[in-house]
């Protein structure tokens, strides 16, 4: 190439493929930008024609994500709390407080600071029911005995 030799292209494309990979999210353009840093060195070594260099980039780049995929597949990631971003799966087993009777298998439950539509058994309000499942942002509630040690203060029951 006049002026410029292609193996620059080739590293400031890769270079800037690696840093929208940390700006876009998804793991997609990482391959792209190690393709390309491959047809760098490539291209500093051998410098063969562009067209070549662009059909090595593209094979490269699918050979890098779908071997990437696949190894992904079969070595998923693990987390120590695979909970941490399911705000409804981690309060499976909560207690909560009616705060709109469940009538005809509808009411309303609070949860700390926040109120959820709850499923379950007709339960009066200011009653406590057990979170045992959900449908999407609804909980599924059932009625918790009240114990003589869980009685309300003040003897009220």
């Amino acid at each position: 190439m006049d002026g410029i030799e292609s193996y620059w292209i080739w590293l400031i494309l890769g270079l800037a493929l690696a840093t929208l990979e940390m700006v876009v999210p998804g793991v997609y353009l990482i391959w792209l930008a190690m393709a390309a840093l491959g047809i760098a060195v490539l291209a500093f070594v051998s410098a063969p024609p562009l067209a070549l260099q662009i059909i090595a980039w593209l094979s490269l780049s699918l050979i890098l994500a779908f071997s990437a995929k696949r190894w992904l597949r079969d070595r998923p990631v693990s987390s120590s709390d695979p909970l941490l971003n399911n705000r409804v799966g981690r309060l499976h087993g909560e207690t909560a407080l009616v705060t709109q009777a469940i009538e005809s298998g509808s009411g309303r439950v609070k949860v700390g600071d926040s109120e959820w539509i709850a499923r379950g058994a007709d339960t009066a309000a200011g009653a406590r029911v057990r979170i045992i499942g959900s449908n999407g942002a609804e909980l599924l509630v059932e009625p918790v005995a009240l114990l003589e040690d869980d009685s309300p203060p003040g003897g009220e029951a």
